[in-house]
């Protein structure tokens, strides 16, 4: 019997702020702008870039359509 491990789970990939504006449809601008008003979707600075984890961005999408409700 041999110990072979498991490869490591590949860490999901972020989205670039260029990604998040494609997905929403709104210029790269407005999600600098939200982000100083402190009500765009949450995001992370790495470095000196923005990233987005996917899941919260579309879970910030639902929230706004609840709100809207």
């Amino acid at each position: 019997m041999t110990d072979v491990e498991a490869p490591a789970p590949r860490p999901r990939p972020l989205w670039r702020v260029e990604d998040v504006a494609e997905y929403l449809a709104v210029p790269i601008k407005t999600l600098y702008k939200w982000r100083l008003e402190r009500h765009g979707p949450p995001c992370a600075r790495i470095g000196k870039h923005l990233r987005y984890v996917p899941e919260e961005v579309v879970a910030w999408v639902e929230s706004r359509k609840q709100a809207a409700s």
